[in-house]
This record gives C-alpha cells, sequence and structure tokens, in this order.
C-alpha cells in the first residue's frame, strides 16, 4: 500500500537522576561522596533508507518515543544510557513540526539521518558536588526531560521525470513500456491511483528515473479528482513528460487539455508550470491521429516540439527517453535545500529564546518562567536545605534576583516557580 503522509508524537527519553551517596566500607569510618551520575535518555532519529518506497510501516503507530536513562548508582556508578530510537524513512521524506507547519527536515540521500527529539541529559550525583570547601555534598541533579514533538511526515517522490496528463492518455503503458514498473492498465479513467516509479535504462548506459502520476483533471489544485494528493510529487521532478491523447476516443480536446492541465500546474503551490516540458503525442496508431495532430500543432506557439508516439506498439519511444536524457543533464535539480548540502547528519539551530520572563498575577506575587528556569526548576532536587540553597544561588546568577527588583518586588512579597514559592528578601 502507498502511503505518502502521516502524523505522530514523538518522544525522547529522560536523563536518569543523579543520586546521594557515600562510601560504607569497612575501617572507613567516614566515607567521602559515592553517588553515580544518570544516564543518557534515548534520542528519535529519523533515517532515509532507499529500501523503502512508502510511509506504510508508519500507518498505525501513534507515537514513537525512546527510553529514559538509568538513575546513578552507588560507588560513583554512573547509570546506563538508553539506546537512541531509529525511525527509518524513504529518500524524499519531508518532517514538520505540526504545530506551526514549520518544515525541520528534508531526508533526500541514503543515509542522511536528523535528531527530531534529542535525549536528556544525566542528572550528576552528589560526587561531582565535592569541593574542598563542601566534603560532604548533601546535593544531586535530577535528568534533563526529554523532547516531545507532534511531527508530520510527509513523502515526496525523488524522481528525474514525471509523466502527467488527463486520465486515460495512455501515462501507465508508457512507464511499463520503457521500466520494469507495472502498474495497472485499464481502459477507463483513474486506473492509476497511487504514483508508480521505473528506471529507465538507455543503450548508452545513462539512466533515469521515471513517475507515472495519477491522472489529472480541471480543478485539481483546488482538490478535485486525485491531482492534489500527488501534485506535490512532480515538486521534486525535473523534467515532465506532458502526454495528449491524439486517438480522439475521449471526444477531448488536446489543445484544451494542455491548457487545462498547465493551468493546474500553475495554480499549484509551487508553479510547476514553469518546469520544462516535453510534449508527448500519443496514440498516434489510431485512424484519426495524424489529422487531430495536425490542428492540433497548429494551435500551439510556433516552435514547439511534439514527439509522436504510440505507447502500446512501442514505436517512437527510442527518440523520445534520448530526448529526455539530453534535457535531464542541463536541467538542475528541484530539491529544497542547497547543492553543497553533504552533511549526512541535519542539524537545525532553534531560534534564540529569552532565558526567563516575569509576571505579576497580582499584588505582592511574581511569576517567574521560561526555558531556562524550567530546564532549572526540573533537574533541581528540593529535599535538602542545600539542594534549595543551591537552586536560590543559580537563580541569582541567571539575574532573576536583579529582574525581580527592576519589576517592583520588596520584601515580603512572594515569588512563584512552578510549584516552588518563596519569599522575596531584599
Amino acid at each position: 500500500m502507498f502511503l505518502d503522509e502521516v502524523t505522530l508524537l514523538v518522544e525522547s527519553g529522560k536523563g536518569g537522576d543523579g543520586i546521594i551517596s557515600f562510601r560504607r566500607e569497612k575501617h572507613v569510618p567516614k566515607g567521602g561522596p559515592a553517588g553515580g551520575d544518570g544516564g543518557k535518555g534515548g534520542s528519535v532519529i529519523f533515517v532515509a533508507d532507499e529500501g523503502l518506497s512508502t510511509l506504510f510501516d508508519l500507518k498505525y503507530t501513534k507515537a514513537i518515543r525512546a527510553k529514559n536513562g538509568e538513575n546513578g548508582k552507588i560507588k560513583t556508578m554512573r547509570g546506563k544510557d538508553a539506546e537512541d530510537v531509529f525511525v527509518k524513512v524513504p529518500i524524499g521524506t519531508m518532517l514538520y513540526e505540526q504545530a506551526n507547519n514549520e518544515m525541520i527536515a528534508d531526508l533526500t540521500t541514503h543515509g542522511e539521518r536528523y535528531v527530531v527529539a534529542r535525549g536528556g541529559r544525566g542528572g550528576r550525583g552528589n560526587t561531582a558536588f565535592a569541593t574542598a570547601r563542601n566534603k560532604v555534598p548533601r546535593i544531586q541533579e535530577n535528568g534533563e526531560p526529554g523532547e516531545s514533538v507532534e511531527l508530520r511526515v510527509e513523502l515526496k517522490l525523488l524522481a528525474d521525470v514525471g509523466i502527467i496528463g488527463f486520465p486515460s492518455v495512455g501515462k501507465s503503458t508508457i512507464i511499463s513500456a520503457v521500466t520494469n514498473s507495472r502498474p495497472k492498465i485499464a481502459d477507463y479513467p483513474f486506473t492509476t491511483l497511487i504514483p508508480n516509479l521505473g528506471v529507465v535504462a538507455l543503450k548508452d548506459g545513462r539512466s533515469f528515473v521515471l513517475a507515472d502520476m495519477p491522472g489529472l483533471i480541471e480543478g485539481a489544485s483546488q482538490g478535485l479528482g486525485l491531482g492534489i494528493q500527488f501534485l506535490k510529487h512532480i515538486e521534486r521532478t525535473r523534467i515532465l513528460l506532458h502526454v495528449i491523447d491524439m486517438s480522439g476516443e475521449s471526444e477531448r480536446d488536446p489543445y484544451k487539455d494542455w491548457q487545462v492541465i498547465n493551468d493546474e500546474l500553475s495554480h499549484y503551490v509551487v508553479d510547476l508550470s514553469s518546469r520544462p516540458q516535453i510534449l508527448v503525442a500519443n496514440k498516434m496508431d489510431a485512424p484519426k491521429a495524424k489529422e487531430t495532430l495536425d490542428q492540433f500543432k497548429k494551435q500551439l506557439p510556433v516552435g514547439t516540439e511534439v514527439f509522436e508516439i504510440s505507447a502500446a506498439l512501442d514505436e517512437g519511444l527510442e527518440a523520445l527517453l534520448y530526448k529526455t536524457m539530453d534535457l535531464l543533464t542541463i536541467t538542475k535539480a528541484q530539491l529544497t535545500k542547497p547543492d553543497d548540502d553533504s552533511e549526512s547528519l541535519i542539524v537545525r539551530f532553534r531560534s534564540e529564546e529569552l532565558p526567563f520572563y516575569i509576571t505579576k498575577p497580582s499584588d505582592g506575587w511574581y511569576d517567574v518562567q521560561g526555558p531556562a528556569i524550567e530546564r532549572l526548576y526540573r533537574r533541581s532536587n528540593f529535599m535538602s536545605d542545600e539542594a534549595v540553597s543551591r537552586f536560590l544561588s543559580q537563580l541569582r546568577r541567571l539575574g532573576v534576583e536583579e529582574a525581580l527588583r527592576k519589576e517592583g518586588a520588596k520584601n515580603e512579597d512572594m515569588v512563584r516557580i512552578y510549584d516552588f514559592e518563596f519569599e522575596f528578601v531584599e
């Protein structure tokens, strides 16, 4: 089954917590700290795989979750890192954040990887906090939370050449005649319900990937017929073979068909009408095909080249394929990222965020929130006075105390950081 779009929840693992522990050895009456660090949480990584051609493996997957890192252990033993989760997807897969429809990755080469959700770092045990002044620290860090992303995964086929045209013009017959692809062929419209891919191998050793797209009709770019579902697969094709039926069996006007399809291409989200086209007159073995073609050529712009073929009788195909290959060699690939991007691992730099912000929900109350504050809060353990003192010191280093003072905070005002509340003291 062909599937080209799915949505799912992706969650990385939380880092393991560090622990508070002390040495308890014979003949060592005052053993030092021995709490180990927590392990790293598992990341979720998407990998492009040339062996896949559909997103069907993800159809019934509602969520992909990596495991949490293991907590630290006694005797300064570090917790085990959780294994990363690798999700294989076809080449040509694009990843979007569902919340803002932002594209975060475009996997276009075999083995290319993108870390969708990075695993949280493990927290430090009390051994890490031992200093000359504090030889028996009773503080530790919790593991960093994992990331959660609601993801839309979309597949856009990576074909060099796309065959387009109205239903029943012979597109499937063409791809079956020149490749090993075996699409369904019948004498009724919309026989092709999914894109079909095949490799064309020429006698001179050159080759290219050919895609047969389901038939387009008027209004396809607005959602009529099957077109809107598959126009996106034409986005990356470098050349379009525009097939016109010259047999007269459909009783449609070839010139109007040509105009309608080009109009639909121009109204799509990406203007596809400017893509190089080779005009193909098919079914030239029909009795009145020559007469229909002559009339069609008179209506076309002067100098427009039309290739005459009969896919059913394998006539004219070789010349068409060599012309297509020659045009491919001088046509730039239609990708969504720079040509010089040769890295196998995609890295996205997130926009810089304010470390914290302050709101005043009522008189005498101040709420402090923000990404830096949240990370600090979630990694802190408030089970001891020493841990609370350290948390307040870190807030001071972040500039929270000074910012509260500028906002008008004074003695006996209350400050709330998520579930932690304390009194402001000048």
